[in-house]
């Protein structure tokens, strides 16, 4: 895997993953930014989501569950003092389906947590991370 990032000006940067995809990452003005893109430290935590969300989807797919939706909401604190590493991350998980097994919604979430999101056990090095989730059922359509 590899990536680029090249400064901009200010506290911008322009980040160019090796698939060629890029993102704005910007500071706040005190920092000398302009707030013009998202924040590196709330890019972990974006990658992480999508990771653990990666995850959930995928394995109650191969399980067979009539999955339509998840989000995940994260919260973290950091460190006060440098490195402001992250302490604590929660993440909730919104699992929207018609007629999904909780108990493998759980299993699913524990797989991610434990066995298969990267990005959550690397992070599990400095934080202690939690997770939760609900279970929605998916409006039926009209027929």
């Amino acid at each position: 895997m590899q990536a680029r990032v090249k400064w901009v000006d200010g506290a911008r940067f322009l980040g160019e993953s090796g698939s060629g995809h890029c993102v704005v990452m910007d500071g706040p003005p005190e920092a000398g930014g302009r707030n013009l893109g998202v924040r590196p430290m709330e890019m972990l935590l974006l990658g992480m989501g999508g990771c653990t969300a990666f995850d959930v989807v995928h394995i109650l797919r191969k399980a067979r569950q009539p999955v339509t939706g998840c989000e995940v909401a994260l919260s973290a604190e950091r460190a006060e003092s440098e490195p402001r590493v992250f302490t604590r991350i929660h993440v909730h998980f919104v699992v929207s389906g018609r007629g999904l097994d909780p108990d493998r919604v759980r299993r699913a979430v524990q797989l991610s947590a434990e066995k298969y999101c990267s990005a959550s056990i690397m992070l599990g090095k400095t934080a202690e991370i939690t997770h939760d989730f609900e279970i929605r059922e998916a409006d039926v359509a009209p027929a």
